[in-house]
Formats: C-alpha cells, structure tokens, sequence
C-alpha cells in the first residue's frame, strides 16, 4: 500500500526486461525503452481484436510470441465484440489469480478476527474444470483453470464436488448444488450476485426456510463481476439477517484489485502482482492517441478506461472496464462499468455506475424489489420523444410504476448533467418502465445460451437487440 508508486514503475522495467526477446518485445524495440514516456511511444494500446494475429501464433503452439516460452494455460472467455477470447496465462501469472483472492481473505480476517468460516465448508463457483487442448496448451473458463490451484488447505472444505462444477447445463448444475449443500454447515459463498441469487431462491423453494436458517454459521459472501448494490438488498433478505461480504475484481486477463477493508470504500489496487496499470480518462477513449496516466498521476473521482500490462504478456491491454479512484492513499478503486456498456443515442454519456445509483436510492425509498434490469435507448421514429427504456424485473410488481420511473428520472438527472439538459431541453422525453415476468431475464438467458456461471446481463447497451428481445417477456 505504501510503495505501489514505486513498485509500478520498478514492475514496468521488469516486464519490459523479461519479455525483451520475443516476438513482440523485438517488434516493438524492447531494450530501447528506459521510462514511461518510451513505453508509452513504442507501445500503442490495444483491443483484443489488434493481438489477436499474437494469440493466433500461441493457439498455433509457437513460442516466446508475448511472453518468453509458452502460455501455461489459455483462459477462454466470452467477448463483447470480438466473440470468444483467449487470454495467455503463464507461470509467472497463474499466482496473481490464486494469491489475490486469499489476500483478499487473509486481511478480511486479520481486520475482523473471523476465521471461523475457514472450519466449515465453502463454495467456489466455478465455470468447468474440465479443460481441452488447443496448441498443446490446456484451455477454459478462468474459474475452471483456477479450480486446479485452490490450495490443499482448502480442498477438503470446497464444495460443490469436482463432477457437480463439470455438468454443462446451468439448471441442471444448480439442482446438483443444492443437493450437495443443502444439509452442510456452509460458512462462505462466492460467485457473481446474479448466481447467488438463483442458488438462494432454489434453497428457499427445496427448504421452505431462509438462508441464515438453513446455514446457521454462514458469515461471509464473496462476490465480484458485477455491481453487488441492485441485488443486496434481495440477497439479505434471503440469507434473513447481515453478513459481511467481500469484493473482488478479477478477469481473465488479471486479478486487479480487493476489498482489503470492511470499513472503507472501494477496492485496493493489485499493485504489485505482476500487472502494470495505466489509465485513459474517460473523455479520451475514442482518440486516436489518448492521454495515458501511470499510477502516480491518477485523481480521486474521475473514470478512467483500464489499461494493463502483464507478465501473461499483455501489452497496454484495454480490459473494457472503467474505473473510479475513490482514495491515493492507499490506491482503492471502484468499478463504474464496461467502456462499450452506455447509453449515449443522444449524447448523454449515461453509464452503469449512474443507473445502478439511480434505481437502487429510488427502489429504496419506495420500498420496491428488483431483481433484474437492463436500459437501452428507444429512438422515436415519427412523432413524439425518444427516451430510455428500462426493462425491470420485479419481486412483486409496485402499485405505481409512474411514482417508480418519475424518481429513478430525477436521481439519473441529478448524477448525470446531460441527461438532465436533454430532458430540461425537451429532446428526450421521461424514461419508461417495461415490467417483466417472474423469471423473465433468467428465461432470455437460457434462450441465448448465456445463464449461469460467470454470465452477465448488460445493463447498458446503444442498441435495441436485448431490449427488443424482452418485450417477449413482459409483464
């Protein structure tokens, strides 16, 4: 915390050092580069679309292309716009995945002194365990190759069973959890919230009784990939009482940040594993040759395009997240949504962090449960405004879904000024409310392939395919 300055720019030079003789440090003239500013002009940022001709090379089984030698393994993730992705892995940087996730539990305990949790038994969701060959190099879901590694210490306490994190089909998988957990002491859950969600709600339907109920010791809930607010409330009320819950951020291309402090907000930056970050303000993504930020000249509050380096071989890699530093002392971050995840149809810039705000203060206010969203833009082809279309899955439909719209409006107008001058301005009209059916987002899920596991709904998008889409699942 105290040297992640020092420790950055001492993790550029090593990088850049070790990968010197490959494909890509020759390329790029690797053992001319001294500092920044030189890894900054000889290293252009990159989509995965612009190193897929690298990938290619590895998936072909040739060496020292990214990183010396070959990948240990290839995580294989779904990308928004480039279909599936796979991301190197290597020796140097399977311990970023395994070690960030038990730092994250190490300082939980140590700030809380419950270690208690760690007798009973836990659950890992994970995609499959079961990994193909491509190039001679074992491939799969990030979670599945991470499987491999937990450590022995926690072997004999991790559910669910190897062959239950092997079946493909998600509902079917979800069944096999429940009847493996059902009669256990559970004392900490990870996943996504989504799949939290679903694995309460089945709990609940098989036991007739509440979370807390069925698992008397669970105290903690480890979470990440998506913005834990919209669900927390549901997810409590679930379990019948609080618990503490850990947050983490990781990805196949690295595990970049977790909450190391129950009492502070945001999540501490992974500064010294192997990651070199860089940030693009936000303003700057679709430049030709944005402004880049090592750490040393971030600032508290403004959102930044994620930028990483690693010793995977990644090179000024654009994840596709944005990000938000909430503290420089330590560096703690929160993540304020995907880069290609917002709603700007008419030049609004609104994104996920905004509307996440804006509907979970007005559902709080009026007492509303909601389990799942999504907002896209409806342009107005004749007459009339266009506006934005919220998708809103309710626990029980609200008496007044005007009441509901009209202060989800006024909170996203408060946190977004040119959504408010739009509005103010009479181009757009008022946002609407479509309500949709008990289980209606879990159905178009599995009517795309996409439930369960590490899979997202989008909260945002600028087109109206998903939009489109649910109003075959509407109230």
């Amino acid at each position: 915390m105290e040297s992640a300055v020092e420790d950055q720019e001492k993790l550029m030079k090593l990088l850049v050092k070790t990968a010197k003789h490959t494909d890509f440090g020759k390329e790029h003239h690797f053992d001319s580069i001294e500092s920044y500013e030189d890894f900054r002009q000889q290293i252009p940022v990159r989509d995965y679309e612009q190193i897929k001709s690298y990938i290619a090379k590895i998936k072909e089984g040739k060496e020292n292309i990214l990183w010396p030698g070959k990948p240990i393994y290839l995580a294989k993730t779904s990308g928004t716009t480039s279909g599936v992705k796979y991301i190197p892995i290597t020796k140097k940087s399977i311990p970023n995945h395994i070690e960030t996730a038990r730092n994250a539990l190490l300082c939980y305990m140590a700030q809380t002194g419950n270690s208690g949790f760690s007798n009973g038994k836990m659950i890992f969701l994970s995609g499959s365990p079961e990994l193909e060959r491509i190039g001679g190099i074992p491939t799969g879901r990030l979670s599945g190759i991470v499987n491999h590694h937990v450590p022995r210490y926690l072997r004999s306490n991790q559910l669910p069973s190897y062959e239950t994190n092997c079946i493909d089909d998600w509902e079917t998988k979800l069944d096999a959890i429940v009847k493996e957990t059902i009669q256990q002491d559970m004392t900490l859950i990870s996943g996504i919230p989504p799949w939290m969600q679903m694995y309460f709600d089945r709990l609940m339907e098989v036991s007739g009784k509440k979370v807390g109920e069925l698992f008397k010791n669970l105290s903690v809930l480890v979470y990440g990939g998506v913005n834990f607010e919209p669900y927390k409330n549901r997810l409590f009320e679930g379990i019948g009482r609080k618990i503490d819950s850990i947050e983490l951020f990781p990805a196949s291309e690295g595990f970049f940040a977790f909450q190391d402090n129950q009492n502070e907000a945001g999540l501490l930056l992974n500064t010294d594993s192997g990651i070199f970050f860089e940030f693009i303000p936000a303003s700057e993504i679709n430049k030709l040759n944005p402004n880049r930020l090592q750490l040393r000249d971030v600032k508290v509050g403004e959102n930044y395009a994620l930028v990483v380096s690693t010793n995977a071989g990644l090179w000024a890699y654009n994840v596709g997240d944005m990000v938000k530093f909430v503290s420089t002392k330590p560096y703690r971050l929160v993540v304020t949504g995907r880069i290609k995840h917002f709603i700007s149809a008419f030049g609004e810039h609104v994104i996920g962090e905004e509307v996440e705000a804006a509907l979970t203060q007005a559902a709080d206010k009026l007492g509303v449960h909601v389990i799942e969203f999504t907002v896209a833009p409806m342009v107005a082809q004749t007459e009339g405004k266009s506006y934005h279309e919220w998708f809103i899955e309710f626990e029980e439909k609200p008496a007044t879904i005007e009441e509901l719209a009209k202060e989800i409006d006024n909170n996203l107008r408060k946190k977004n000024i040119y959504y408010d001058d739009l509005i103010s301005g009479n181009i757009l009209d008022n946002l609407k409310i479509v309500p949709i059916r008990k289980n209606g987002f879990i159905d178009y899920m599995k009517s795309i392939g996409k439930l369960g596991g590490q899979n997202k709904m989008p909260r945002l998008s600028n087109e109206r395919d998903i939009a489109t889409a649910l109003y075959d699942y509407k109230l």
